[in-house]
């Protein structure tokens, strides 16, 4: 096992699933792992049982990615406790059968699963140095995604496999370009497709909607901690101490939509995000 001591990591959607199984296995390397967690209820209850084992060295911090103050006030909490991060893992996801929206009005799957990411990632990025990490929870669901720049937000013709598609093939695009733009600092940029796994996205946290169904699945689906491995192994593994822009599944490269791999697409697509969250991404040494 790669030994991370030193090194501080976080991860966001650390309170259940695969976001829990990568901080879990993050804190077990060594790292201090800061839990990103919207509902405080909810991230202290997987703080306690995470830190069951008691040498594990972490410390929850609430934000909500759905939110752009919430994001810049955590970039904020987090520059004045901490020196320097070595490891973002991007794992938050959400999905919803019907069309929501964020506070700030972004269409809320893209909202989440991309913008506050994005945002989060560039309010950061100065703070990571040589060697360090961007992990970005993707999904195989990219492959049919279309970037709608005329309706982002997709007030017209809104269905869950549109809005889910746009924002997983989003994830791919912004690993290819932040990739490029961050190759000179030897940071590397990758993302990921963890497979069919067993977790609460898609369960309504109000009604409880889609329990059923999900429990019915479940003998069929990964385990959480089968679905982080991809994840956790581009986080800390030697293997892919030099491997930067690429789309993994099962611990190995793997084929992408054609879209994702179009990087006139994923440039306009880098400064279109950068006009939505009002943040430029500036070329700069570490913080």
């Amino acid at each position: 096992m790669l030994m991370l001591n030193g090194k501080t990591a976080i991860v966001t959607g650390a309170n259940s699933g695969m976001g829990m199984a990568i901080a879990a296995a993050l804190a077990d390397m060594g790292a201090a792992v800061v839990m990103l967690c919207r509902n405080g209820e909810r991230g202290r209850e997987a703080l306690n049982k995470l830190s069951e084992k008691s040498d594990r060295k972490l410390d929850l911090m609430l934000c909500d990615l759905g939110d752009i103050s919430s994001v810049r006030a955590f970039a904020d909490a987090f520059r004045a406790k901490y020196e320097r991060l070595d490891i973002l893992v991007n794992n938050a996801g959400f999905i919803s059968l019907d069309r929501q929206t964020t506070k700030d009005g972004f269409e809320r799957q893209f909202g989440v699963n991309h913008l506050g990411h994005f945002l989060l990632t560039l309010k950061l990025v100065d703070m990571i140095p040589s060697g360090g990490r961007i992990v970005n929870v993707s999904s195989g669901a990219h492959k049919t995604g279309k970037i709608h720049f005329a309706d982002i937000n997709l007030t017209k013709g809104f269905n869950v496999i549109k809005a889910y598609s746009q924002s997983k093939l989003a994830n791919v695009l912004f690993t290819r370009e932040l990739a490029v733009r961050l190759k000179y600092r030897e940071i590397t940029v990758n993302c990921c497709h963890p497979g069919a796994v067993a977790t609460n996205i898609g369960i309504s946290r109000d009604t409880g909607f889609g329990k059923t169904v999900t429990g019915m699945l479940k003998p069929f689906f990964q385990t959480p901690e089968q679905g982080a491995r991809t994840a956790i192994y581009l986080a800390s593994s030697e293997d892919v101490r030099d491997v930067t822009g690429e789309y993994f599944y099962q611990c190995k490269i793997a084929k992408s939509s054609v879209r994702s791999k179009d990087m006139e697409l994923a440039k306009r697509f880098f400064e279109f995000s950068e006009e939505l969250v009002e943040f430029r991404f500036e070329k700069s040494e570490p913080h």
